[in-house]
């Protein structure tokens, strides 16, 4: 929560309040105390905790454009990767809070404080003002795979434990654990295989190196339609828009699992609660435009657009339940 709000101003003279970037209304005092409203900054930099051209730097860059021009704004983008995300996060966790500096926020954000030491608290040391979008994982495997439902693959796997497959891109990240939470809720033993990035995990299934892959929608979206990868699943709250008939883990029968990749934006705590409010609104703005959907859209982007306490009840609540995972499973750093 934010920790502090509006400046009182009591002197009966002229006083400008500004400080990093932020300015203030200028109040001329009368004799009864008034409210100053903190003002959003001319020029707000955006940190994305990913090298340039990735889908985080892609939603940074597609909202920026538009809030810029809607607000009359400068908006920055500045790359900082490395990490795992931490040194961007670390950066912005110890900037000014005063609404100037942003941080673009993913699923990481609630998992690296698990497996690395930082000197920040997802839950306390940011501001939430909104989650933007969603990515939507899903399980898939080989067009001529036996496997031709979630079902099917669970059978397999409790009947030869160990010996099916799994690939991910990446070792500690949301698909493994996404993963782990499925073996525990199935009671099956597969194998995990980490990859260096999306397109070698999705290559292995493609070659018949491994049984399936649990990634992004976005990633498989080329192959899925051409009919060379099967989907199973999605580990999504909800089915997808593109694939309506593609049935949720959850329908399968594990009530409950959801494990959605996500992008979202958060200022360092004690940002006043007028600017993160207002910051709030800009995006919502932005995600609501035709021009901006369209474009989300064509990434493999679900707008989302859920902001304030309700973001930051979902940063408690994933922050727990990934936690408890990483801790079960024994999942370890790279």
């Amino acid at each position: 929560m934010p920790r502090f709000g509006p400046t009182k101003i009591v002197s009966r003279s002229f006083r400008i309040l500004a400080g990093a970037g932020v300015s203030v209304a200028v109040v001329a005092m009368s004799g009864n105390p008034a409210w100053v409203q903190p003002q959003i900054a001319r020029t707000i930099k955006i940190i994305v905790p990913y090298a340039p051209g990735g889908g985080a730097d892609t939603v940074a860059r597609v909202l920026a454009d538009y809030i810029g021009r809607a607000q009359g704004r400068t908006i920055l983008i500045e790359n900082r990767p490395g990490a795992g995300t931490v040194i961007a996060t670390d950066a912005v966790s110890r900037a000014a809070p005063d609404g100037s500096i942003l941080l673009l926020s993913d699923t990481n954000f609630v998992i690296n404080p698990h497996l690395r030491r930082v000197s920040y608290d997802p839950r306390t040391s940011f501001e939430p003002i909104c989650q933007l979008v969603n990515s939507p994982q899903i399980l898939v495997v080989n067009s001529m795979s036996p496997y031709r439902t979630l079902a099917d693959l669970l059978k397999a796997a409790r009947t030869k434990p160990g010996s099916l497959t799994l690939a991910t891109p990446g070792p500690a990240s949301l698909p493994q654990i996404a993963f782990a939470m499925l073996e525990r809720a199935a009671n099956v033993d597969m194998t995990f295989v980490p990859f260096s990035g999306a397109a070698p995990a999705v290559n292995a299934v493609l070659g018949g190196h491994v049984t399936s892959t649990l990634i992004s929608y976005a990633s498989v979206a080329e192959q899925v339609n051409a009919g060379t990868l099967r989907p199973l699943a999605t580990a999504t709250a909800t089915r997808i828009a593109a694939l309506p008939d593609l049935p949720t883990i959850a329908e399968a029968g594990y009530e409950g699992y959801e494990a959605d990749l996500w992008d979202g934006v958060v200022a360092p705590a004690g940002t006043p609660r007028e600017i993160v409010s207002e910051t709030a609104n800009w995006f919502l703005g932005a995600l609501r435009a035709p021009e901006t959907a369209h474009k989300l859209a064509a990434q493999g982007f679900i707008p989302t657009g859920t902001c304030g306490a309700d973001f930051g009840s979902m940063i408690s609540k994933q922050y727990g339940q990934f936690g408890r995972v990483i801790r079960e499973a024994n999942i370890k750093p790279e």
